[in-house]
């Protein structure tokens, strides 16, 4: 059930809705050159949010996923994935502590299978898991002095990325970032309204488009139901992000993925690029060589601010290097990722 107040609430602010995702506030392109170069604010309530509690939730999920969930405590927050036996993605998870209890964050369209197969397995664990997306309010922010802006809520800001900072306005974390600082808030109805209505004369508002495009520079994946099980965690650069931890002890999948770290090196690593087209492709498309061979997928898509889409883009390296590399005949312009793959490997 959608939090209608909250809803309610963005309506009068002038959210423009689909299908109870705001995909703008009535102008995206402006929207979009905003976020280049001005302080923005969106609502993330297209993001998925599981509660894990219990007295057995940090073993039960350390049994899960490719991170080591001991390492989230109050002031710090990491990515994490979550495999199929065979060591293939099936949610790639925010996890942050909020409340005290330990959350996941992730692709909505997701939720309640990845929901249903973690009930699967708690078995006689003492670990409730709920759903808390509705009822959890999740604001999105950037610009060059958000920081700043939030001081007045927050005693303290974290400067860096994946620190977070819990107080009686909600909880606050430093997202990574290609540049321009970058933060999450997470709390309820009433601590987000009075954030939100009181940031806003200095903030844009921007819809869901802004957020992911701002995530894609930053260098993040995303799992979607057309592609799960294609990628194993280094395909989407998960190692990169220091979201796998080889030291952890065993999870769902651990014995591929680390095969895939020890036995040499990775051959298929996610890019970022730019696709000069006025439509955009769909998640999980292929890519093709100059033989038309399939030889990656798209991972993640928003549209660019020069025209055309930027996206996230899974291939063999070999065909970086060589440079031939296209969707729907058109060739993509790699770009520069935030961060350096040759460090994962």
């Amino acid at each position: 059930m959608a939090n209608n107040d909250w809803q309610e609430y963005q309506f009068i602010q002038g959210a423009v809705f689909n299908n109870e995702t705001i995909t703008s506030f009535g102008n995206i392109e402006n929207e979009l050159q905003c976020t280049q170069n001005q302080n923005v604010i969106c609502d993330l309530s297209h993001l998925g949010l599981l509660e894990v509690s219990g007295d057995d939730a940090v073993t039960f999920l350390q049994g899960q996923v490719t991170n080591d969930v001991r390492l989230i405590v109050d002031n710090h927050a990491h990515y994490t994935g979550y495999c199929s036996p065979k060591g293939r993605l099936l949610a790639l998870f925010f996890a942050f502590s909020h409340n005290q209890k330990l959350h996941l964050e992730f692709n909505q369209k997701l939720l309640e299978p990845i929901a249903k197969r973690l009930k699967m397995h708690v078995m006689r664990a003492k670990v409730t898991i709920n759903d808390v997306s509705d009822s959890t309010v999740k604001i999105g922010l950037s610009g060059n002095n958000i920081a700043d802006l939030l001081a007045p809520f927050f005693a303290t800001v974290p400067k860096l990325a994946y620190e977070s900072a819990s107080t009686e306005n909600g909880t606050i974390i430093c997202m990574p970032n290609a540049g321009i600082p970058r933060y999450q808030i997470i709390g309820n109805t009433e601590q987000a309204k009075a954030i939100w209505q009181a940031l806003k004369k200095d903030c844009k508002p921007v819809g869901k488009a802004c957020w992911e495009w701002l995530e894609i520079q930053a260098g993040i994946p995303d799992v979607y139901p057309s592609t799960q099980e294609e990628f194993v965690p280094q395909m989407l650069n998960l190692d990169a992000l220091s979201a796998i931890n080889y030291k952890k002890g065993c999870y769902t999948g651990q014995e591929i993925v680390a095969r895939t770290h020890y036995l040499g090196k990775v051959k298929r690593r996610t890019q970022l690029a730019h696709i000069a087209s006025d439509g955009g492709p769909a998640i999980g498309d292929d890519v093709m060589d100059t033989n038309q061979q399939a030889i990656g997928k798209i991972v993640r898509c928003a549209p660019a601010l020069e025209a055309g889409f930027v996206v996230l883009v899974e291939c063999r390296l070999e065909n970086l290097t060589l440079g031939d590399i296209y969707w729907n005949n058109i060739a993509l312009s790699i770009k520069q990722l935030p961060y350096s793959l040759d460090s994962a490997d």
